[in-house]
């Protein structure tokens, strides 16, 4: 018994971390679905997000550091906090506000240019982000709470240590994996019962029959960099919560690649899946291959896989695979 106990346990922290890989992929996927262009700043604009956040709770005045050189003053701080709800609402207009610079300065003056153009331009953007929000904030390491509880599940624990074993869950976890659940819910509710999910699916079947029938591609990418603003705040949020806020939580994009690659970078459905699918395989493997070869290879097993995944399938799970007509 405590031996499944033990096996349960592992599955559910896999299923818990599956749901965040998938929420950040799904990230990628809106962005890569209407636009065709594979967002390298999707975790920059995480880290970015969560030193917005953090900035809008403690009330830290932006670019402090440059306005005390420059008017020899020593200001941080506005003196007041905001609440949690006002920062999460600052946070999300200011992720509005990226996305319809990016769409205005960016995308518009690079239509219809080699995708290797697109992908290039994000890694600036990427790299601007990050100098951007240090300099406008700060590059010390953040601690971010809004109040999501953590440690070990007490009830989790209680429940199962009279069969033998007392599982070990964070709730930190346990909410995270809720709250990305509740996202990856909505927003797949939006791409397919309503207009503007409609629309970005048009927009991303057939970009010139989507503008026959009246749908803006300006206002569609405003809105699909908008949701994967949305999607890096609440990855920010959540993986900033566990590990404070630094260039680290930028990485977590990395997560998401094996997802992308195992379940399709056009679908929405094969970012759920294969988040999933990569979170339980990377702890069972660790759980039963790693004491063998020496651990640590939660590190590396989701890229093994995606490997495999694009010498065998290269679309992927759930992708479209690409013919090209000669």
């Amino acid at each position: 018994m405590e031996s499944l106990l033990i096996l349960l346990e592992v599955t559910i922290n896999g299923l818990m971390a599956g749901v965040l890989y998938s929420l950040v992929a799904l990230g990628f996927v809106f962005i890569f679905k209407a636009s065709g262009i594979f967002n390298y700043a999707q975790g920059v604009m995480a880290l970015f997000a969560a030193m917005t956040l953090v900035g809008f709770l403690e009330g830290r005045v932006p670019f402090a550091h440059m306005i005390n050189i420059v008017f020899g003053t020593n200001i941080h701080h506005f003196g007041f906090h905001a609440p949690v709800l006002v920062a999460l609402v600052g946070t999300a207009l200011v992720m509005f506000l990226f996305a319809v610079i990016v769409e205005k300065y960016i995308l518009r003056h690079l239509v219809n240019q080699a995708p290797i153009i697109l992908f290039m331009a994000t890694i600036g953007l990427a790299f601007f982000m990050e100098g951007f929000g240090d300099m406008m904030w700060g590059s010390d390491v953040k601690t971010l709470d809004i109040g999501i509880p953590s440690g070990m599940s007490l009830t989790i624990d209680e429940l199962t240590y009279p069969l033998g074993y007392g599982m070990y869950i964070d709730q930190l976890d346990i909410y995270a994996a809720l709250i990305a659940v509740a996202l990856v819910v909505g927003l797949t509710m939006f791409s397919q019962y309503t207009k503007t999910g409609r629309a970005l699916r048009a927009v991303a079947d057939d970009h010139q029959a989507a503008l026959s029938v009246g749908i803006t591609l300006r206002s569609i990418w405003v809105i699909v960099w908008t949701i994967a603003g949305i999607v890096a705040l609440v990855g920010g949020v959540l993986w900033g919560s566990k590990s404070g806020v630094q260039f680290s939580l930028s990485l977590i994009a990395l997560k998401a690649l094996p997802v992308l690659f195992l379940g399709g970078l056009t679908s929405i459905p094969g970012a759920i899946i294969g988040g999933l699918i990569i979170g339980v395989g990377e702890k069972l493997f660790e759980f039963g291959v790693g004491p063998l070869i020496g651990g640590a290879t939660e590190n590396w097993f989701a890229y093994v896989v995606a490997l495999l995944f694009l010498v065998f399938r290269p679309q992927g799970l759930f992708g479209e695979k690409i013919i090209e007509r000669v």
